[in-house]
């Protein structure tokens, strides 16, 4: 009898998600490419994208909006209307998350304080170009920071097919810089001579190279997370139905080979048949010899109740959490840590990962506890004033401030407030 595609792990035996994203060698290799970039600005741009096979030698790094609005042209009729649709579900999302987020004024003593909400000038938006073009991750990102009011968006993707360069150009970026990897990170955070001005976001999901520069410049450029292997737990009762679990789980595990797709169920039959379906449809997967692999990296967990299977979950706190179970509306408050959570049979994670409108780049490795997927908030500053235009209504804070000053040893802080004492 062969092995399940799903190995069977206890309740008490489930690890947390707790992955570091990137390990030490790749983060020591990313720094010597950043530091080339840095130094060297747009010949060592040019050397690391030939190197790595991003260019040809004499392709241009940079490829401008006319030629983004030229490949969005030369595209069929079908795929444009694929791109276009998916790109104003994202904008209209995204464009009630900004709009839920305003200006605010309290009083204080003797005037008043408050926030402005401003966006960045320029963001950087990653997107992957590996096995396959990702036009999706474009979407989620440029037109995100479109959405938040970013002046100036550039996305980076190497070697980028032409349906890409048409995602780009719906999605309303700028320009393109053809360049992946560290070296692409490196140019958003430092700039690179004419090609490229630095950036004061970077966002966008990318390999480990890409996780590594990212981690690498944080403290220069703000970045949106740490992102690594995706991941997918699916919650269910007896009511669910196998060969769509079997599906979601397939499509979680052809990403590539470090994915992790994990099956949490209170009804063991369930997981049986779930296992039947799984080994039914990967024989007919084209992407097969990625799943099978991937499938290895998770698991399949019979719990005794949803209460159960909540704990699990939110031990995991993995990227996407399908919830497909009786009554998924009323569960799903209580659950407590995940990147995006699809409620319901009929709410596939595909679904998002395509276009709904909610963001696909989304916290893993179990960081999810503290951080969230992609939005607008990652384009956006929040800059708090105060005024005080009532100097005599303001003396008890000004007593405070001194106060406050002398208990931390601060005595110019002190003086510096005494200069307000009426």
């Amino acid at each position: 009898m062969s092995e399940p595609l799903l190995r069977r792990v206890e309740p008490a035996d489930v690890p947390e998600l707790r992955r570091m994203p990137v390990d030490p060698e790749t983060l020591a290799e990313a720094a010597s490419i950043i530091a080339e970039v840095r130094e060297g600005g747009t010949g060592s741009l040019r050397a690391c994208a030939e190197r790595f096979g991003d260019r040809a030698k004499g392709e241009p790094l940079v490829i401008e909006r006319d030629e983004l609005d030229a490949a969005r042209d030369a595209i069929d009729q079908v795929s444009l209307g694929v791109l276009e649709r998916a790109a104003e579900r994202i904008r209209i999302f995204a464009t009630a998350q900004r709009e839920s987020l305003g200006d605010c004024t309290i009083g204080i003593p003797g005037g008043e304080a408050g926030h402005w909400v401003a966006p960045v000038e320029r963001a950087g938006c990653y997107a992957p170009g590996g096995r396959f073009p990702l036009p999706s991750s474009v979407l989620m990102t440029a037109v995100t920071a479109r959405a938040a009011g970013v002046d100036e968006v550039i996305v980076a993707s190497p070697r980028p097919a032409p349906v890409t360069l048409a995602a780009a150009s719906v999605a309303g970026a700028d320009r393109l810089l053809a360049c992946g990897g560290a070296h692409a990170i490196a140019a958003f955070a430092y700039g690179a001579g004419n090609a490229i001005s630095p950036m004061d976001a970077v966002v966008g999901p990318g390999n480990r190279w890409v996780t590594a520069a990212k981690q690498l410049v944080a403290g220069v450029v703000r970045i949106d997370m740490l992102a690594g292997p995706s991941e997918l737990v699916v919650l269910a009762d007896a009511s669910a139905n196998p060969a769509t679990i079997a599906a979601d789980l397939l499509a979680q595990a052809e990403h590539d080979i470090d994915a992790q797709a994990v099956l949490v169920s209170t009804d063991a039959s369930l997981i049986e048949r779930v296992e039947s379906c799984l080994e039914e449809q990967i024989a007919k997967l084209p992407t097969a010899e990625t799943a099978r692999v991937a499938l290895q990296n998770g698991f399949a967990v019979l719990v005794n109740s949803i209460e159960d299977g909540i704990a699990i979950c939110d031990r995991l706190a993995p990227e996407h959490l399908e919830l497909d179970v009786k009554q998924a509306a009323e569960v799903a408050p209580r659950l407590a840590h995940y990147g995006g959570l699809f409620i319901g049979d009929a709410s596939a994670e595909v679904l998002g990962d395509y276009g709904a409108g909610p963001n696909h780049t989304l916290p893993t490795g179990g960081t999810a506890r503290s951080n969230a997927g992609l939005s607008v908030f990652d384009f956006l500053r929040v800059r708090t004033w105060m005024r005080i235009d009532e100097p005599e209504r303001a003396q008890g804070l000004v007593s405070d401030a001194i106060g406050l000053a002398r208990l931390e040893g601060l005595e110019g802080h002190a003086r510096s407030a005494e200069r307000r004492l009426i």
